[in-house]
């Protein structure tokens, strides 16, 4: 009889719980076991582990074999426990020393003939593992995402290459890339945006502090060429804002591309996305649209064509920057602290108040258009501002008019600096304390505040917001404190409170 352990983890959201694997061999009739609540592509592993040490020359025990996966009561499913699984059996049999399994996890669905297979959310484990100071072994096509944790990566194609690893017959050389935030902007810039001066100050205040932004505009007037290029705006990602990121596309078993790897993300689901689509579900559940703008832009084209109970389930992430997905067999958080950037027409034909077509949606098909979107929802969305259609005189000009994306992106850096010397976050997030010592007005301000809020009738939730918007455009001017310019510009930028 003898017995082998080795490490692994399990999948859990963004999570990655460590599961020990016991392989145990005694006498009996022969038999293969796999226990520790595995879901069948786990149980399904002993015919590939199987296959897989035969193929490779190796002699498969005529015993009674036994695998717990533990913690018992903890979910095993996937392909990933293949590889250790074959290893521990192989241990058991004392094919290598005892303590070549030291300080190492192992990762890898096997094919019939030992090859290793990629698995999915490989990233999150690897993260784990790095905190638990140990190396991994992993299917070589898993190699460059595993890397981006900053921890020993052995690669391998094979059982038959890991098992000569850890008989020191030939040793798998660690793999490590260095890979850089990229330095070149983005291929669509400010300076294309021809006029709509007010809609562009309006998405460099949304930067510079963080805040949801709302485009009402007939079509074509430029409110999605505007979206797209608010990441182009944003400072650069830190590393751990990065791998964040990355983690959940691991999740999604989407591969990290050098292109896309600390590129804060743009992400534009269709109209028709559903609830599970937008902030994740499923028997998993799996991350949703918001988890994979975390750290980015989640942009809303059509925003009322968008179900209602699609759009109240952004509520709640909009403040928390979670979401939690509970299920009768699984609960799992993901990360969700995304920029809401949406864009709408003012009616449901598109032309109110455009002066160059007319309007046909009267005023109770207005009244309707504009109800899909709940007050809660709006009240969440700092900024509302109307995009109207440049003249035409404007659209035949070659010339550049206003500022590159690279001249405003440097002053949104500078904002960002102030913001994280005075409190330590960005004005979004403003909350309590910090935000009672950041946002101090005078006695000006304050009343152009209070008689706005009277006027229209404004929730305490959006006096805040004005007020944290205040904030933003007083750090784009580099002022101490917050004056009557700002909260008027910062009230000039609320559009849909001036229509209700």
């Amino acid at each position: 009889m003898s017995l082998a352990i080795l490490h692994c983890r399990a999948q859990y959201g963004i999570e990655a719980p460590p599961v020990t694997i016991e392989v145990f061999l005694s006498g009996g009739l022969p038999a293969f076991t796999v226990v520790g609540m595995a879901e069948t592509a786990v149980r399904e592993s002993k015919d590939r582990v199987r296959g897989a040490l035969i193929r490779s020359g190796f002699d498969f025990p005529q015993q009674r074999i036994t695998v717990s996966l533990g913690p018992a009561d903890m979910r095993k499913a996937g392909g990933r426990y293949d590889l250790a699984i074959a290893l521990g059996i192989l241990a058991a049999r004392r094919q290598f020393p005892a303590d070549a399994l030291c300080g190492l996890e192992f990762y890898g669905e096997l094919a019939l003939s030992g090859e290793l297979r990629s698995v999915p959310s490989i990233l999150p484990a690897v993260l784990k593992a790095q905190k638990a100071g140990r190396a991994v072994v992993v299917p070589a096509a898993n190699q460059s995402e595993a890397s981006l944790a900053g921890v020993d990566v052995y690669p391998a194609r094979s059982l038959l290459e890991v098992t000569a690893h850890l008989n020191g017959q030939a040793r798998i050389a660690p793999f490590s890339r260095h890979r850089s935030f990229p330095t070149s902007a983005d291929d669509v810039d400010l300076i294309d945006v021809k006029g709509q001066q007010h809609a562009k100050r309006a998405l460099e205040v949304a930067a510079a502090g963080g805040h949801n932004l709302l485009f009402i505009g007939p079509p074509g007037t430029g409110k999605s060429m505007l979206a797209r290029r608010l990441p182009g705006l944003l400072p650069p990602m830190t590393k751990s804002e990065a791998l964040e990121t990355a983690a959940i596309d691991s999740v999604l078993g989407v591969s990290v591309a050098a292109t896309s790897w600390g590129r804060r993300p743009f992400r534009a689901p269709h109209h028709t996305a559903s609830a599970p689509a937008l902030v994740g579900g499923g028997r998993g559940p799996q991350p949703g649209e918001i988890s994979r703008a975390n750290h980015g832009v989640l942009f809303l084209d059509e925003l009322p064509e968008f179900n209602r109970h699609v759009l109240e389930a952004l509520r709640e992430p909009l403040e928390t920057g979670v979401i939690t997905i509970s299920r009768a067999a699984a609960q799992a958080e993901f990360p969700a602290r995304f920029q809401l950037v949406a864009a709408m027409n003012p009616c449901p034909c598109g032309y109110l108040g455009d002066r160059q077509a007319d309007c046909r949606c009267s005023g109770e098909r207005v009244a309707t258009y504009r109800g899909k979107i709940s007050g809660p929802l709006l009240d969440r969305i700092d900024l509302h501002v109307e995009v109207s259609r440049p003249p035409t005189a404007l659209l035949r000009t070659e010339s550049a008019d206003g500022e590159s994306s690279a001249t405003v992106a440097e002053r949104i850096r500078r904002a960002w600096r102030l913001q994280v010397e005075r409190a330590g976050l960005r004005n979004v997030r403003l909350e309590g304390k910090a935000f009672e010592s950041s946002c101090r007005v005078d006695d000006q301000s304050w009343a152009l505040l209070e008689n706005a809020a009277e006027r229209f009738n404004l929730s305490a939730r959006a006096h805040q917001r004005i007020l944290r918007v205040s904030r933003t455009i007083a750090d784009l001017a580099a002022a101490r404190n917050i004056t009557a310019a700002h909260v008027a510009e910062a009230l000039s930028m609320r559009c849909m409170d001036r229509r209700q």
